[in-house]
């Protein structure tokens, strides 16, 4: 992996869950958000020296592999010309009640992934860390070559992307599973078999509070041949 720090856009769950991580396995990170570096002082402060924080454009300018972990509704919010020749790893999910209805989304004429490529065409953009929830994120990753390591869907058109952002799920604890070109990251999306819910099982006894039954819930690891399995059938 190259020595640049890691940029992730979006300070929310998903994002402090992946600078966590990042941090832990020995990467640096630099961190942005539509609020200002200022705002993320706490979360800088708690990973210590191996995080900064900057603008979005100077996030974006400091990392060779950049992570969107905002709203998928906020994509037009970024800058283009800023993202040229990066890898941006798409974290992110469209939902409309959120995001407003889009609709080629809605008819599934095209991914969110691959409207988001169409925004940003001088990126290497690739689908993955969209589909699982933010706590098992944190609490599912394992060493290299476990027998039970989890394997996370990446989708994109760009081979060597591809290959950076697996070597930055590796670093963290993850394998790997190449769904193939950008399109097929329709198979991790909200909804399908991969989604969320096979990385977790209800906590015994039964939590009935939603909220406490899904922080409480017990991680399962989702090997590869079971990541398989998951994504074919979507």
């Amino acid at each position: 992996m190259s020595d640049a720090p890691i940029g992730i856009i979006g300070s929310g769950n998903i994002g402090a869950g992946v600078a966590r991580l990042a941090v832990t396995a020995g990467l640096t990170v630099v961190l942005a958000n539509s609020r200002g570096p200022e705002s993320l002082s706490d979360l800088v402060t708690e990973l210590g020296d191996a995080a900064s924080a900057d603008t979005v454009e100077g996030a974006i300018a400091q990392a060779d592999l950049v992570v969107l972990a905002l709203p998928f509704g906020a994509y037009d919010q970024l800058p283009a010309a800023a993202l040229a020749g990066k890898t941006v790893l798409d974290a992110t999910n469209y939902y409309p009640d959120r995001d407003g209805h889009i609709a080629a989304l809605d008819e599934g004429t095209i991914t969110s992934s691959e409207l988001l490529a169409s925004a940003f065409p001088d990126a290497a953009v690739i689908k993955g860390m969209n589909n699982v929830d933010f706590l098992r994120l944190t609490q599912l990753p394992m060493a290299a070559g476990a027998a039970d390591r989890t394997a996370l869907p990446i989708a994109g058109d760009d081979a060597d992307a591809k290959a950076r952002v697996a070597a930055f799920l590796d670093a963290v604890g993850f394998d790997a599973l190449d769904l193939g070109a950008l399109a097929e990251g329709r198979r991790s999306q909200p909804g399908t078999p991969i989604y969320v819910t096979p990385y977790y099982r209800p906590a015994e006894p039964p939590v009935e509070d939603p909220m406490q039954a899904f922080v409480t819930a017990t991680p399962v690891p989702v090997p590869l041949g079971r990541a398989q399995e998951l994504a074919a059938s979507a």
